[in-house]
């Protein structure tokens, strides 16, 4: 059945039960097959959830919202493409955030990215408040991490997502995923102490 008993009760010799039954699993499970089946609407349903999760992780990996944009939209075609490969019973956050982070990579990695990104301009110092200035750096230092190092972080810190969530789009162990956590946030703690001095 898949629910907790909240309660019961005997009355005049029968038992009721009351049960709570994770109705949300149970409809994502009939919306994955309506939508295997060319269920348009059942995609969209499926989907529009973790749509603003996809624009902020790819956002923060690309620092580029037209990018993250098209990003989002070229994983959204591919998960449509692939979604026979969504189990039933299976989320698709963690499914869909892996294709966003396949797509941030690859886009990293073609010439063009690097042909077309500007170099970062430092705000003016005198005009910059220290908050802002604090995460300018931060942003700068995120910026420098390998992508799986900067992908963990975002995922975990910003995204808010558990370790067995990170661990399940990025297709590692949860144990693998806390080291990467713990080197990344060595790493960016070195790197802005560099920047301090």
């Amino acid at each position: 059945m898949g629910g907790k008993i909240l309660a019961t009760r005997s009355v005049h010799g029968h038992v009721f039960v009351s049960v709570v039954v994770n109705t949300s699993q149970a409809f994502g499970v009939d919306l994955v097959r309506q939508a295997q089946a060319g269920d348009d609407g059942a995609f969209a349903a499926l989907l529009r959830p973790v749509v603003p999760s996809a624009y902020r992780l790819a956002g923060a990996m690309l620092h580029d919202p037209h990018a993250a944009e098209d990003i989002v939209q070229d994983a959204s075609l591919k998960a449509w493409r692939k979604l026979d490969q969504l189990k039933a019973g299976r989320e698709m956050q963690p499914w869909f955030l892996g294709i966003v982070a396949n797509e941030c990579r690859s886009l990293r990695r073609s010439r063009w990215w690097s042909v077309l990104r500007l170099p970062d301009l430092d705000p003016p110092e005198r005009a910059a408040s220290d908050a802002i200035a604090a995460f300018a750096d931060l942003r700068r230092a995120i910026r420098r991490l390998t992508h799986r190092r900067r992908l963990v972080l975002v995922l975990h810190w910003y995204l808010d997502l558990p370790v067995a969530e990170v661990a399940a789009i990025t297709g590692s162990s949860e144990d693998a995923v806390k080291s990467e956590l713990s080197r990344a946030i060595g790493q960016l703690r070195r790197l802005l102490r560099v920047g301090e001095a």
